[in-house]
């Protein structure tokens, strides 16, 4: 049985951790949470040599382990607490070679912790080009540890960086620096008091918050209680402990790292001085975003039609391969129905998640921020706040949690508040699905119509999101005062590997997570559309075939024939030529009678099975909220869409899926069922301009999720903000979509 070891990645912000951690495990890689809060932790495994196997925990980014946040606290938590199942058996610190000075603090302070630790500098390829030469033998004598040069990138130093954790155990675990001689009497005292205590620990304990979790909470009060000193003078004691690290690095680097300042000079300034421009950066940023979205249109129609009609091929395989039956109708009308509602989407979802990821990969993410500042100080909100409200394009949930970085508490929550306006990837499918049905083909500037509807709604979600700060910012008497702070790491070409791995995962995790809660949810709605307690459910069929004998099919039903008689015969005679010309006038009429009679009782079968639909367990709940969703221009089955969509906003679509799918018979794609629908009083297209437009505006101000709102009463500690959230967001997307839908119909 092979021995497993934990591997702690640890390092600053944009130093390649990422890149380290994918080159290390491969796709042998998952993220959760921690217990108990909602920072993500990403693990994986590693095979390393002579049979050990590494279990590799990718630990937030910090900068120091004097922690700011709630994502620091648990790398300094983790780090203290060697009962911690995941207490690392060695510490690999990711440093980047071009800013190796500031990397080096973090180092040397775990170094003090006595935990063995291996400097892994990344980026090495970029070292001739940017003029860098590195002693490396003597550098790992000063620093008492041993050093990994690697570039994930051309995957150069990887395998040796195996072998140094493989051979952990040989590490020295000496100190850099001495701590006590910031004060040496009350570190002399703090050793006297603790002696069975390591001394960096015990200066962490004390002024750190390490209380998030319970990490050794004895250790804590008793240090605490020790010290006499006032929050001041331990933040004074903080910046000389820094001061004497730096002065320890100043002295070995001047000796082993050495730059040729002429080398590769002024590319970088040059484009910042494009990309953050206070015009052509706006309008460059403008026409990323217009090609991002023309691309998730253009790109994606093949495979999602393929993915379309894979699903109405396998649900109408399944209803003409199983014994009729409740089984049959469980997996063809509920589940195939439900899921094929959400996968349909995989590719958009993927390519958002490409662009996005291609965009932080390259570091133009962070000169959006730079950029953004300028907009977002004016709205009580800084620079930071658009680090979230970018990331909830691809989800609110980790988008709240990055808010984390925010120091300010009147900033943080603001940010917190608004960000859910922000198009979340969940509410793509809605988008898309409503998007293809009720705008027009056309273009605009070369541009689709369907593609600037979508931009358009993106913009709105920010915009509202940017309004509603502002709002906050009167009406919350926060005072408050920050100062905006950003890195803005060097320009690289995008690693395909780590691109790959993060569109592969964040696609992964987007699709099951939704998957579980659409499979639940249909087979609720599969069995409520299925079974009734009434009379009118129970006698269906000789209900609605009494009443066609007497006045004949609905006039819904009558189209529905004409058309697809129309199609056929169209088919007869273009489609296959040569069979079209040798039928007689006479026995082509026959034909058409034969077709026209099994059509008619196609459509006679589907008007019983929409009426044990509205007769239906759903039917009635569904004519319970029509009342209140009526005036929106949405039906009863729209209102239970909408309804059921609170779960996950992307469960609409699979809702109407599911819907529209009990007791059909024929192989059609959900939006042709979609497409089909009547509107009973207006006798119109139920997806229509005014209705559609509605729809979209509700489901871009609606905070439609319960999961954001559980993320956002964990950050805020209280009720209070969520639910006034859920309260004014879904006020206010009725009102709109209200407003909209009474002006365009």
């Amino acid at each position: 049985m092979s021995k497993q070891i934990n591997v702690a990645l640890i390092g600053n912000p944009n130093t390649g951790k990422t890149s380290v951690f994918n080159q290390l495990t491969g796709l042998n890689q998952k993220v959760g949470n921690y217990p108990g809060i909602t920072v993500e932790k990403k693990e994986g495994i590693c095979k390393l040599p002579r049979g050990v196997k590494a279990h590799i925990l990718d630990l937030p980014g910090t900068y120091s382990l004097n922690t700011t946040s709630l994502d620091e606290s648990v790398t300094v938590e983790l780090l203290l607490n060697k009962n911690d199942k995941n207490h690392p058996d060695v510490a690999l610190v990711i440093t980047d070679v071009e800013n190796l000075k500031r990397n080096l603090l973090l180092f040397t302070q775990i170094k003090d912790l006595k935990i063995p630790a291996i400097l892994v500098i990344n980026m090495a390829d970029r070292m001739s080009r940017k003029g860098i030469s590195i002693d490396v033998p003597l550098l790992e004598e000063k620093l008492r540890s041993k050093i990994a040069l690697v570039s994930t990138r051309k995957g150069t130093g990887i395998d040796h960086l195996k072998e140094l954790i493989t051979d952990y155990k040989n590490l020295s675990k000496a100190p850099n620096v001495d701590i006590g001689r910031i004060a040496p009497e009350y570190f002399q005292n703090l050793k006297n008091t603790f002696p069975n205590e390591d001394l960096y620990k015990l200066w962490l304990v004390i002024t750190q918050d390490v209380n998030f979790m319970p990490v050794e909470k004895k250790l804590i009060e008793d240090a605490s209680a020790f010290s006499t000193k006032s929050k001041s003078e331990l933040k004074r004691l903080q910046q000389k402990e820094t001061i004497l690290r730096y002065q320890f690095i100043n002295g070995i680097l001047k000796q082993t790292y050495k730059v040729d300042l002429n080398a590769a000079k002024g590319f970088r300034a040059s484009l910042d001085k494009i990309l953050t421009h206070k015009i052509f950066g706006y309008l460059i940023f403008f026409l990323i975003l217009l090609t991002i979205f023309q691309a998730i249109y253009g790109w994606s129609e093949y495979p999602m039609d393929m993915i379309d009609g894979f699903f109405a091929s396998a649900t109408e395989w399944v209803k003409n391969t199983l014994p009729a039956g409740v089984f049959t109708d469980l997996i063809a009308e509920g589940i195939l129905s439900g899921i094929g509602g959400i996968v349909i989407f995989i590719p958009q979802i993927a390519f958002l998640f490409l662009f996005i990821a291609l965009l932080e990969e390259s570091g133009y993410m962070s000169r959006v921020v730079f950029l953004m500042d300028r907009v977002m100080r004016p709205f009580g909100l800084s620079g930071k706040s658009v680090v979230p409200l970018i990331s909830g394009t691809a989800c609110a949930i980790p988008a709240v949690m990055a808010t984390r970085t925010i120091e300010n508490w009147k900033e943080r929550l603001i940010t917190i508040l608004v960000t859910p306006f922000t198009t979340c990837a969940a509410r793509l499918p809605v988008y898309l699905i409503i998007i293809a049905l009720v705008i027009p083909e056309g273009t605009f500037l070369g541009l689709s119509y369907k593609a600037l509807t979508l931009m358009l709604l993106y913009l709105i979600g920010f915009g509202t999101a940017i309004l509603s700060a502002v709002i906050l910012n009167k009406i919350l008497k926060i005072k408050s005062r920050s100062f905006f702070v950003v890195e803005m790491p060097s320009y690289k070409l995008p690693l395909l590997k780590n691109v790959g791995y993060t569109v592969l995962e964040k696609t992964k995790s987007f699709v099951f997570g939704a998957g579980k809660i659409i499979l639940a949810i249909s087979i609720v709605l599969w069995f409520l559309g299925s079974n009734g307690f009434s009379d009118e459910f129970k006698n269906a069929e000789n209900i609605v075939s009494k009443r066609v004998a007497e006045t004949g099919l609905s006039t819904n039903s009558i189209t529905y024939v004409q058309n697809k008689l129309e199609a056929y015969s169209h088919e007869l005679t273009t489609a296959e030529p040569e069979l079209g010309n040798n039928l007689s006038p006479s026995l082509l009429n026959e034909t058409l009678a034969l077709k026209k009679a099994e059509l008619e009782e196609r459509a006679l079968n589907q008007e019983i099975a929409s009426h044990k639909l509205e007769h239906s367990y759903m039917g009635y709940m569904g004519k319970g909220i029509e009342p209140i969703v009526r005036p929106l221009g949405y039906d009863w089955k729209i209102g239970i869409a909408v309804l059921t969509s609170f779960a996950a906003r992307e469960v609409f679509v699979g809702t109407l899926a599911t819907i529209y799918s009990v007791g059909n018979d024929e192989e059609e794609t959900i939006k042709y069922r979609m497409a089909e629908e009547v509107d009973p009083i207006t006798k119109k297209p139920l997806f229509n301009l005014a209705s559609g437009i509605s729809l979209l505006l509700f489901y871009a101000f609606a905070m439609q999720c319960m999961s954001t709102l559980a993320v956002v009463k964990r950050e805020t500690n209280s009720w209070k903000w969520p639910t006034g959230q859920l309260v004014f967001m879904s006020i206010f997307a009725y009102i709109v979509a209200l407003i909209a839908y009474q002006i365009l119909k």
